[in-house]
């Protein structure tokens, strides 16, 4: 996602955050705050909760990990749901595959599809096979099916197999997640060379392409493709150049793919994230001097967690915003987006 104002992969637009409050709206295990005095004796409603002190806030630790990271080594770890999101059955026997569901807003989403009675197939790379086991473990304790597929989604060949395997392993395909993402930061163009930025459109659009090609042939009417784009496709950070051009790619795929496929009745939106706490930013997508601060000059004054943004993904994936497609929802913190 964005380098200083903005971060990995959440969202704005097109429908408004209205439709995303009225119908998305998950149960969440949170704990409420108590009634508070306020200015001429009112007091806070029960089950209001402060979204600006709702999670941590910057100074984070200077903290590195090599590419492509591991969730559970972050300081603060990331919320991705774990402990507050409780589904309510709007995805029942629903078949889903998210790309880098292993961590971030990959893992938020698949554990939230799973907690509303989906089956979810996850894709990672190898190296972050201790955070895909943690998330397998977390789908089948909410009673679902959980499909492990590791692999290199930069390599065609890998995505056809992958969206077969997935396909067969869950006895279908309705909800498709493309949502791994590649991010390094660099101070100029001429520090970026054809190497990086050929792996970061093979990572973040070319994969897009070759996953959402081959799992049509599995996609029913009702069928929902999620495509994570990022506030960079309207606010690019001047210090991942490649990665807000392969967003703003993204976001116009999605646009176009809606109209090619709504006559065929499989809506495909988007959801664009601002600054957002997931291994993206401490495996080089931050400068690490610049990490600490990271989310600080939103309006809310901190980055966003991947659980806050689980609910979207449920609230596209199911069919209750049925003449929504094409539209991208943003979660950036009350700054830029669409």
């Amino acid at each position: 996602m964005p380098l200083k104002d903005t971060s990995r992969r959440a969202v704005v637009g097109g429908v408004a955050s209205g439709l995303a409050a009225a119908v998305a709206g998950p149960t969440f295990a949170q704990k409420t705050q108590q009634p508070q005095a306020q200015a001429g004796g009112g007091s806070q409603p029960r089950g209001l909760v402060d979204p600006v002190g709702l999670h941590p806030k910057p100074p984070f630790e200077k903290q590195q990990q090599p590419w492509p990271g591991l969730n559970r080594d972050m300081t603060p770890v990331p919320d991705c749901g774990e402990k507050s999101y409780r589904g309510s059955g709007r995805l029942s026997g629903r078949k889903a595959l998210v790309t880098g569901g292993d961590s971030g807003i990959g893992r938020a989403a698949a554990i939230a599809f799973a907690r509303e009675g989906a089956d979810v197939a996850i894709n990672y790379l190898p190296y972050e096979e201790p955070d895909a086991r943690d998330v397998a473990d977390l789908i089948r304790e909410a009673g679902r099916k959980a499909v492990l597929i590791p692999g290199d989604i930069k390599d065609e060949a890998f995505c056809e197999r992958l969206v077969s395997e997935a396909t067969e392993k869950l006895g279908g395909l309705d909800i498709l997640v493309n949502n791994a993402a590649r991010q390094f930061a660099r101070d100029s163009l001429e520090d970026l060379t054809t190497a990086e930025f050929d792996e970061t459109f093979k990572t973040n659009v070319y994969a897009m392409f070759w996953i959402t090609k081959a799992a049509l042939a599995h996609m029913k009417p009702g069928s929902s493709i999620i495509n994570t784009t990022s506030v960079n496709a309207y606010d690019p950070s001047p210090h991942i150049l490649d990665y807000a051009t392969t967003k703003g790619a993204i976001m116009i795929f999605t646009k176009g793919l809606a109209k090619q496929l709504a006559p065929r009745g499989i809506r495909v939106n988007g959801v664009a994230p601002g600054p957002v706490w997931t291994p993206l930013q401490v495996t080089g997508g931050q400068f690490r001097e610049d990490l600490p601060e990271f989310g600080a000059n939103t309006p809310m004054g901190r980055p966003g967690q991947p659980g806050e943004l689980a609910s979207l993904y449920v609230l596209l994936a199911s069919g209750e915003p049925s003449y929504s497609t094409g539209q991208i929802f943003g979660a950036v913190g009350g700054r830029g987006g669409p």
